[in-house]
């Protein structure tokens, strides 16, 4: 018998950042066990150039990304999501759809890259500092034993995912 590959939807506002680096990195590092979507409250339409940029320079293929809304994935026929994880404060606070097969959800909150203002290396600092705090915290959820621990155990992880790594380093 085969393991099951989780469904994982990274949600921030715009989608076009964050959440966009979110599930390249689960879709390299979960690779088998995990598949990642992203998608946004209030897409942006456009995926961030330095987002692209950066996921280039990191040897990704980035033909997957494209800025689009939640509302994609809280329709019939749409993967069941089985976590969903916030990566902005808005989006935390906004009111979700409902989403079929009652996904786990934590808030994994990233400082927003695309919100950085100063010199052009100082904005893409921004964004590689992004990559980091994500990498981190979705290279910890992939190696938990999902399929072993009971709900409740697994949601405290993944709430402390999101508040015990490091935001700045």
């Amino acid at each position: 018998m085969s393991n099951p590959t989780f469904n994982v939807l990274f949600l921030c506002t715009g989608n076009s950042a964050r959440s966009i680096l979110a599930e390249a990195i689960l879709n390299r590092v979960g690779a088998g066990k995990f598949k990642a979507y992203s998608a946004g409250s209030q897409p942006k339409g456009e995926v961030h150039p330095y987002a692209l940029q950066l996921l280039k320079s990191l040897n990704y293929d980035s033909s997957f990304a494209r800025s689009k809304s939640w509302e994609e994935f809280a329709v019939p026929g749409a993967p069941e999501m089985n976590f969903v994880f916030t990566v902005c404060d808005n989006a935390a606070n906004e009111s979700c759809p409902i989403w079929p097969g009652q996904p786990m959800t934590a808030h994994w909150g990233i400082p927003d890259p695309a919100a950085a203002e100063g010199t052009d290396a100082e904005k893409h600092l921004a964004f590689a500092e992004a990559y980091r705090m994500l990498n981190n915290r979705i290279s910890t959820f992939v190696s938990l034993p999902v399929n072993m621990v009971d709900k409740l155990a697994l949601q405290k992880r993944l709430d402390e995912i999101g508040r015990n790594l490091p935001k700045a380093g």
